[in-house]
């Protein structure tokens, strides 16, 4: 059984994924212990998942392999698919590709017929 409380009223040695992050820790497997219940109006309430933070463990070293497959990944997500350069930013999903070639205006050629 998962204890419930609300917002604010969590006793000390309870901590949230974010929190144990900041503490440089990590949840390690264990279940979630307790919930959190933000109540809001006319909406359903927030629900944080509580740790134990006696039972956390440290945060796993970044690895050289990891770390370049990080590098990989965001770069990726900033390189433009229609003009093949880093945008020096990640590219926003709504619009698919870099806020340059979607200002740009449409040539004959790239007009739908």
């Amino acid at each position: 059984m998962v204890s419930s409380y609300r917002w604010r009223l969590a006793p000390d040695g309870l901590a949230t994924r974010r929190q144990l992050r900041a503490l440089g820790l990590r949840p390690g497997g264990q279940d979630v212990v307790a919930e959190l219940h933000r109540p809001r109006r006319r909406r359903a309430p927030l629900v944080a998942y509580l740790y134990r933070v006696d039972h956390a463990k440290p945060v796993r070293p970044m690895t050289p392999a990891r770390r370049a497959a990080l590098a990989a990944a965001m770069l990726a997500r900033r390189t433009c698919p229609t003009c093949r350069l880093d945008a020096g930013y990640c590219i926003p999903v709504s619009l698919g590709m870099c806020v340059t070639c979607h200002d740009l205006p449409l040539t004959r050629e790239d007009t739908p017929s």
